[in-house]
């Protein structure tokens, strides 16, 4: 996460939205059924709280202070029965609570998955993926805290306080005023606490942030931190930010410390006046002991739910921050999309048009301007130019990784807009420069969970581009393990697996994106071979630096600043000593000099 986008994190919300809550309950709509089993036996468990007084008063008025021991026996069972249905309700509804946000936390995570998979890559060129991990992972176990012991939790305490209160007023209204002048000092310590944890909450999630961005941004570029020599240096900075969240918990551990003992201390303030006064009414003969001691305990049970909702808060506070992310980032609607009805060819024959295409990433800053070309069904096109010259642009407008503003691409005569994505990219093959290989097998790494892909082919796709010697020496063959983002694999051989990849999937378009720019010299004669043979009767789009490859091409597409200033074979072009000729020379000189420097070594 980049530090500049800490303010997202900063953003606490309201401690209750309606709108966010409306929306957020929509998720408990499949679990309705165990939705309300748990508010029911919330409802049981707060009844049960107040019946056990009840009980206890019965008890003493009607057997123990009158000496008769003979009905005491069914008051004890009695009250073992309420106690074991309180036991059994609580059970029941913190297991349903727990398992309602555990099922809602997957159903959000997988509906955000999804959502991303479908979104843009301009949005993810503008978003950083350490921001967006937080809101699938952090955001989304925040939720989970609001369904599991928040939302179903807060209504029993809310159901068990008003029982509570019923319950004191029928047993002595003057007793209940007296236990609620303490109420005044309840709400201050409350305010206070709520206003100390928001604030200290606040700096939890910033200096979390910051611990996440440094560690990201530091593990990722360890080879640049141990080749300097910053051990030190970095392990001190995050030593500071680390030192920093501790201080921060250790706040919030002092402010939950010193709360509840000031609620339990305002707790036994309000029972002695209770018991002072009381002694009088039971002198008079206006209260019974019975009732003393059942009121005593309903007091007792009057703080804990009390106590419990300021807890809450900061549950409540939190979820709707991570709430207000996470939609934000659900209501991001994907600029691409298939229109509402994609064409659907019988045949494809690969025949490309590009026609006076123009595209910018923003605004009218073009990247390419105005280009027109054809490339004929087999045909091998090669794309050349500077950096920065539009050429990956143009892979990617192809692909409709972005749409451009003016002109068309057409396959088959058909705009690419009017094709469904899938279908589109279905028929073609990508292979690039930066080759990323996903931890798991290497048959997974080439067939990519397509199961239509069988061993036997992925097999022949290795053998086709002479991956099968590298495949023999792994003891474990298909199977054999690949770390992340193909670690144990060199650089040629990376190459080489995505080739592969695309091959598997015989692709009727070929698009190779500086595909062999970094190999050795051993490793590419092993995919030049290969080409010669993928290439025939497919169209194929080649952007490349190596000469072997562009000298083959059926046509030479040369870009100068996102604009064809070029177009012939290899011969016509290097006749007209253009800007294809002065690339060439460039090329072949940089050439020589490698060839020159590696026999030298080799000496």
């Amino acid at each position: 996460m980049a530090s500049n986008g800490f303010h997202e994190e900063e953003a606490l919300g309201k401690a209750y939205d309606a709108r966010l809550m409306k929306r957020l309950l929509t998720y408990l709509r499949p679990y309705k059924g165990a939705t309300a089993l748990a508010v029911l036996m919330l409802m049981v468990a707060a009844l049960a709280q107040v019946a056990l007084p009840f009980l206890t008063q019965y008890g003493i008025d009607n057997y123990i202070e009158v000496k008769n021991a003979h009905g005491l026996g069914l008051i004890a069972l009695a009250y073992l029965g309420v106690m074991v249905i309180m036991l059994a309700a609580t059970y029941g509804q913190t297991y349903i609570t727990m398992w309602l946000g555990q099922k809602v936390q997957y159903d959000i995570r997988m509906q955000m998955y999804r959502h991303l998979q479908r979104l843009h890559l301009q949005f993810y060129d503008r978003n950083p993926v350490g921001r967006l991990l937080t809101r699938v992972t952090n955001d989304v176990n925040v939720l989970n805290d609001l369904f599991s012991s928040g939302v179903v939790t807060i209504v029993g305490d809310v159901l068990t306080l008003v029982f509570i209160v019923i319950a004191l007023l029928y047993y002595n209204w003057k007793l209940a005023l007296v236990t609620f002048t303490a109420l005044p000092l309840l709400m201050a310590a409350t305010f206070v606490f709520r206003a100390k944890v928001r604030n200290v909450y606040r700096e939890v999630r910033l200096t979390l942030a910051r611990a996440n961005a440094f560690l990201q941004e530091h593990l990722t570029g360890m080879k640049i931190v141990q080749l300097f020599a910053q051990e030190k240096n970095t392990g001190g900075k995050f030593d500071t930010i680390n030192a920093e969240l501790r201080n921060n918990h250790f706040r919030s551990v002092l402010y939950y410390a010193v709360f509840f003992p000031t609620v339990e201390f305002i707790g036994a303030l309000s029972l002695a006046t209770l018991v002072y006064y009381s002694g009088f009414r039971i002198a008079d003969g206006t209260l019974t002991f019975g009732a003393l001691v059942a009121f005593i305990q309903l007091v007792q049970r009057f703080y804990r739910p009390i106590a419990d909702l300021a807890e809450k808060y900061n549950i409540l506070q939190a979820s709707m921050a991570s709430s207000e992310r996470i939609f934000g980032l659900l209501d991001t609607e994907p600029a691409i999309v298939d229109v509402a009805s994609p064409h659907r060819p019988v045949a494809f024959n690969g025949r490309i048009q590009i026609e006076n295409l123009w595209f910018a990433y923003t605004g009218e800053d073009w990247v390419l301007r105005d280009v027109s070309f054809d490339v004929d069904p087999g045909q091998r096109v090669a794309i050349v130019g500077a950096t920065g010259a539009g050429k990956t642009s143009l892979i990617s407008l192809l692909y409709r990784f972005y749409d451009y503003q003016k002109g068309a691409i057409r396959i088959d005569g058909v705009p690419i807009t009017q094709l469904e994505m899938a279908e589109l990219r279905s028929h073609l093959g990508l292979v690039l420069q930066d080759v990323f290989l996903f931890s798991g097998d290497l048959a997974g790494n080439v067939r990519l969970r397509d199961q239509t892909i069988t061993d036997e082919q992925i097999e022949k796709a290795l053998e086709r581009v002479g991956f099968s010697r590298f495949l023999a020496a792994m003891p474990d063959g298909l199977r054999s393990e690949i770390k992340e983002r193909g670690a144990t694999l060199s650089t040629g051989q990376k190459q080489l697996l995505s080739f592969a990849r695309a091959l598997a999937f015989n692709p009727d378009i070929l698009i190779l994106d500086e595909a062999t720019s970094s190999v050795d010299t051993e490793t590419e004669k092993l995919i030049q071979r290969a080409l010669d043979t993928l290439m025939e009767g497919r169209t194929s789009i080649i952007i490349a630096h190596r000469l072997s490859t562009i000298e083959k091409a059926d046509k030479i597409v040369v870009l100068h600043h996102g604009q064809v200033r070029e177009i012939g074979r290899h011969a016509d072009l290097m006749q007209q000593k253009g800007i294809y000729y002065r690339l060439y020379q460039m090329q072949y000189k940089k050439q020589m000099e490698g060839e020159l420097k590696t026999a030298q070594v080799s000496e």
